[in-house]
């Protein structure tokens, strides 16, 4: 047997109706604080400081895969 109950009503109206802790307040909060966290990192987002930390992190990256790759055919030319 299969039965479908559809209830119209607002979130509100269901959070009281199973017993649910209003948490709109500290939603409010949070919501405040993470656009003041936002705001104060919008200059790491420029371009040019975006670009000198990709290619820096670039650079380290490229240099570490190389090593790896020779680490792994000096092995394999030895065994």
């Amino acid at each position: 047997m299969k039965m479908t109950l559809e209830v119209d009503c607002t979130p509100e109206e269901a959070r009281r109706f199973l017993g649910l802790p209003d948490v709109s307040a500290l939603n409010e909060q949070l919501a405040k604080e993470m656009q003041a966290r936002m705001s104060a990192n919008l200059p790491a987002l420029a371009t040019d400081e975006l670009m000198k930390s990709w290619m820096a992190f670039g650079a380290g990256a490229q240099e570490q895969f190389r090593k790896l790759m020779e680490a792994g055919l000096s092995a394999s030319a030895k065994g």
